[in-house]
Protein backbone atom coordinates (compact mmCIF):
# COMPACT_ATOMS: atom_id res chain seq x y z
CA UNK A 1 0.00 0.00 0.00
CA UNK A 2 1.41 3.53 -1.17
CA UNK A 3 -1.00 5.91 0.62
CA UNK A 4 0.55 7.76 3.44
CA UNK A 5 -2.94 8.36 4.44
CA UNK A 6 -4.03 4.54 5.17
CA UNK A 7 -5.36 3.49 8.38
CA UNK A 8 -2.82 1.43 10.28
CA UNK A 9 -2.31 -1.08 12.70
CA UNK A 10 0.73 -2.55 14.33
CA UNK A 11 1.10 -6.17 14.15
CA UNK A 12 3.33 -8.65 15.17
CA UNK A 13 7.14 -7.61 15.52
CA UNK A 14 6.08 -4.33 15.36
CA UNK A 15 5.17 -3.90 11.48
CA UNK A 16 2.13 -1.76 9.97
CA UNK A 17 -0.71 -4.08 8.55
CA UNK A 18 -2.58 -1.71 6.71
CA UNK A 19 -5.91 -1.82 5.89
CA UNK A 20 -6.59 -2.93 2.50
CA UNK A 21 -9.41 -1.48 -0.50
CA UNK A 22 -12.01 -3.03 0.87
CA UNK A 23 -11.38 -2.54 4.55
CA UNK A 24 -10.69 1.23 4.30
CA UNK A 25 -13.78 1.36 2.79
CA UNK A 26 -15.57 -0.08 5.48
CA UNK A 27 -13.91 2.01 7.78
CA UNK A 28 -14.26 4.93 6.42
CA UNK A 29 -18.30 5.14 5.41
CA UNK A 30 -18.58 3.38 9.12
CA UNK A 31 -17.15 7.02 10.20
CA UNK A 32 -18.18 9.30 8.23
CA UNK A 33 -21.62 7.97 8.15
CA UNK A 34 -22.00 6.93 11.97
CA UNK A 35 -20.69 10.49 12.71
CA UNK A 36 -22.92 11.88 10.12
CA UNK A 37 -26.12 10.28 12.02
CA UNK A 38 -25.20 10.95 15.47
CA UNK A 39 -24.67 15.22 14.13
CA UNK A 40 -28.47 14.54 12.37
CA UNK A 41 -29.96 13.38 15.17
CA UNK A 42 -28.07 15.55 17.74
CA UNK A 43 -29.03 18.28 15.74
CA UNK A 44 -33.03 17.30 15.92
CA UNK A 45 -33.69 17.22 19.30
CA UNK A 46 -31.39 20.69 19.97
CA UNK A 47 -33.29 22.44 17.28
CA UNK A 48 -36.77 21.02 18.22
CA UNK A 49 -36.42 20.27 21.88
CA UNK A 50 -33.90 21.89 23.25
CA UNK A 51 -31.95 18.47 24.63
CA UNK A 52 -28.92 16.79 23.16
CA UNK A 53 -28.36 13.41 22.24
CA UNK A 54 -26.39 12.59 25.60
CA UNK A 55 -29.58 14.06 27.54
CA UNK A 56 -32.04 12.11 25.64
CA UNK A 57 -30.02 8.85 26.41
CA UNK A 58 -29.76 9.64 30.20
CA UNK A 59 -33.70 10.48 30.35
CA UNK A 60 -34.43 6.95 28.32
CA UNK A 61 -31.72 4.89 30.76
CA UNK A 62 -33.93 6.98 33.42
CA UNK A 63 -37.10 6.39 32.38
CA UNK A 64 -36.57 2.64 31.89
CA UNK A 65 -35.48 2.22 35.61
CA UNK A 66 -38.04 0.72 37.88
CA UNK A 67 -38.55 4.03 40.07
CA UNK A 68 -36.81 6.03 37.83
CA UNK A 69 -33.39 6.30 39.07
CA UNK A 70 -30.21 4.50 38.88
CA UNK A 71 -26.78 4.80 40.39
CA UNK A 72 -24.60 7.29 38.68
CA UNK A 73 -21.73 5.39 38.37
CA UNK A 74 -24.27 2.37 36.46
CA UNK A 75 -25.07 5.18 34.48
CA UNK A 76 -21.83 6.63 33.33
CA UNK A 77 -21.25 2.89 32.34
CA UNK A 78 -25.07 2.69 30.53
CA UNK A 79 -24.50 6.15 28.33
CA UNK A 80 -20.87 5.35 27.59
CA UNK A 81 -19.88 8.51 29.86
CA UNK A 82 -16.61 9.20 32.22
CA UNK A 83 -17.81 9.58 35.58
CA UNK A 84 -16.99 13.18 35.50
CA UNK A 85 -18.77 13.95 32.50
CA UNK A 86 -21.59 12.63 33.20
CA UNK A 87 -21.91 14.91 36.62
CA UNK A 88 -21.26 17.75 35.03
CA UNK A 89 -23.99 16.76 32.28
CA UNK A 90 -26.13 15.92 35.22
CA UNK A 91 -25.34 18.95 36.82
CA UNK A 92 -26.90 20.84 33.91
CA UNK A 93 -30.20 18.72 33.35
CA UNK A 94 -30.72 19.45 37.27
CA UNK A 95 -30.57 23.32 36.42
CA UNK A 96 -33.69 22.56 33.52
CA UNK A 97 -35.53 20.37 36.28
CA UNK A 98 -34.81 17.19 34.35
CA UNK A 99 -33.08 15.53 37.11
CA UNK A 100 -32.38 15.62 40.60
CA UNK A 101 -29.55 13.52 42.49
CA UNK A 102 -30.35 11.48 45.62
CA UNK A 103 -28.64 9.70 47.74
CA UNK A 104 -28.94 5.70 47.51
CA UNK A 105 -30.89 4.42 50.56
CA UNK A 106 -29.19 1.08 50.61
CA UNK A 107 -25.36 2.59 50.36
CA UNK A 108 -25.21 6.10 52.08
CA UNK A 109 -22.21 6.62 49.89
CA UNK A 110 -23.85 6.04 46.41
CA UNK A 111 -25.70 8.86 44.48
CA UNK A 112 -28.75 8.61 42.51
CA UNK A 113 -29.85 10.02 39.69
CA UNK A 114 -32.97 10.26 39.28
CA UNK A 115 -35.86 11.21 36.52
CA UNK A 116 -38.01 14.29 37.56
CA UNK A 117 -41.70 14.78 35.83
CA UNK A 118 -40.18 17.50 34.03
CA UNK A 119 -37.69 15.14 32.60
CA UNK A 120 -40.57 12.66 31.80
CA UNK A 121 -42.50 15.33 30.05
CA UNK A 122 -39.14 15.94 27.82
CA UNK A 123 -38.55 13.02 26.88
CA UNK A 124 -41.85 11.95 25.99
CA UNK A 125 -42.03 15.36 23.86
CA UNK A 126 -38.64 14.10 22.40
CA UNK A 127 -39.18 10.80 21.47
CA UNK A 128 -41.58 11.41 18.51
CA UNK A 129 -39.06 13.63 16.89
CA UNK A 130 -36.29 10.73 17.43
CA UNK A 131 -37.83 8.22 16.49
CA UNK A 132 -39.27 9.70 13.19
CA UNK A 133 -35.15 10.82 12.98
CA UNK A 134 -33.94 7.61 13.37
CA UNK A 135 -36.12 5.66 10.76
CA UNK A 136 -35.64 8.43 8.18
CA UNK A 137 -31.65 8.53 8.54
CA UNK A 138 -31.53 4.80 9.15
CA UNK A 139 -33.64 2.55 9.45
CA UNK A 140 -35.63 3.23 6.30
CA UNK A 141 -32.72 2.94 4.28
CA UNK A 142 -32.42 -0.20 5.28
CA UNK A 143 -33.72 -3.66 4.31
CA UNK A 144 -34.89 -6.47 7.17
CA UNK A 145 -31.67 -8.25 6.50
CA UNK A 146 -29.24 -5.27 6.61
CA UNK A 147 -30.91 -4.37 9.76
CA UNK A 148 -30.28 -7.70 11.45
CA UNK A 149 -26.76 -7.82 9.81
CA UNK A 150 -25.92 -4.39 11.39
CA UNK A 151 -27.52 -5.67 14.60
CA UNK A 152 -25.16 -8.09 14.75
CA UNK A 153 -21.72 -6.11 13.69
CA UNK A 154 -22.03 -3.78 16.65
CA UNK A 155 -22.78 -6.37 18.49
CA UNK A 156 -19.98 -7.87 17.96
CA UNK A 157 -18.29 -4.40 18.15
CA UNK A 158 -19.64 -3.92 21.88
CA UNK A 159 -18.94 -6.92 23.01
CA UNK A 160 -15.61 -7.17 22.22
CA UNK A 161 -14.61 -3.38 23.27
CA UNK A 162 -16.24 -4.38 26.83
CA UNK A 163 -14.20 -7.66 27.18
CA UNK A 164 -11.69 -5.46 26.37
CA UNK A 165 -12.36 -2.94 28.76
CA UNK A 166 -12.60 -5.48 31.68
CA UNK A 167 -9.27 -6.96 31.10
CA UNK A 168 -6.26 -5.83 32.98
CA UNK A 169 -3.72 -3.71 31.31
CA UNK A 170 -0.34 -4.48 30.59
Amino acid sequence: MTRVTAELAIGPGGDPQWLDTAEMRAWRAYVDGGQRLMEVLNRDLQDRHDLSMAEYRILVMLSEADDGSIRMSELADGVLSSRSRLTHQIRRMEVQDMVRRSTCAHDGRGVLAVITEEGRRRLTEAAPTHVRSVRQHLVDLLTPAELEVLGDIFQKVDAAMDASATRPRR
